[in-house]
């Protein structure tokens, strides 16, 4: 049977990936993204598209109204939003404070705000029982960021995975946290990388590889299967063997 599936930064990378995959299962699929542009030109067979901030209360009940008249019931949520805010407008301010004060709100503001406002739009129309959570973290969570804004940003969404298990695992629904390494052929890491950084970053696999999307995209779509029923609470780290043990 189709199921309904939402996934917010569904234009590039990991969620594109990830859509690609559950629209090839015959699932129904709604891309959700702050540039309509990028999400009209996303290649997803039969997806939908609706173009709003996730950080903005009025935006999100925007989505949570065309998700009640369009879809109804949610099978599947994931959180693909995030970035370090290379995309956003600069602090506008040479004072060391307000750089750092800009820093941490604008990544607090991708990568925390956006999944737990469209969640807590959406957690009464999860299916229950069956319905999935999913959050996409980042092996920063656990080693840092450079700045840390970036890390402890991803770092939040653990703990409100672990609450939100808790929470709906009465009602049949499990939240869980993909925590992903270096993934090429993202906006993140971008086209302009050093490639000593890179070379740095595979090496530090056990596999020697970079990861792809579609590595991600496939523990996801696991996650959300029947067969991870039982698997709730967790962060599944996706990272060739760089980050692990926890």
């Amino acid at each position: 049977m189709a199921r309904n599936v939402v996934i917010s930064g569904g234009g590039t990378g990991i969620g594109l990936a990830a859509a690609r995959v559950f629209a090839a299962e015959g699932d129904r699929v709604l891309l959700l993204g702050r540039r309509a542009e990028i999400l009209r030109k996303a290649d997803v067979p039969g997806a939908s598209t609706y173009a709003a901030d996730l950080a903005d209360t009025a935006a999100v009940r925007g989505v949570a109204e065309f998700v009640a008249e369009e879809f109804g019931t949610v099978d599947v949520l994931i959180h693909g939003a995030g970035g370090t805010g290379q995309l956003e407008p600069p602090a506008g301010s040479e004072d060391p404070l307000d750089r750092v004060a800009h820093n941490w709100t604008v990544n607090f503001r991708l990568n925390t705000l956006t999944a737990a406002l469209l969640t807590e739009a959406l957690k009464n129309r999860l299916a229950s029982p069956g319905g999935r959570v999913l959050f996409v973290s980042s092996i920063a969570a656990y080693r840092g960021s450079g700045s840390g804004a970036y890390g402890g940003a991803k770092a939040a969404l653990h703990p409100y995975a672990h609450d939100l298990a808790r929470e709906l695992g009465p009602r049949g629904i499990t939240a869980n946290v993909v925590a992903p390494g270096y993934i090429e052929d993202t906006e993140f890491f971008g086209p302009a990388m050093d490639p000593a950084r890179r070379e740095r970053l595979v090496a530090d696999t056990l596999d020697k590889r970079a990861g792809t999307p579609g590595d991600v995209a496939s523990t996801l779509h696991w996650l959300a299967s029947a067969g991870a029923a039982h698997v709730t609470s967790q962060v599944i780290q996706v990272n060739g063997g760089a980050e692990r043990g926890h």
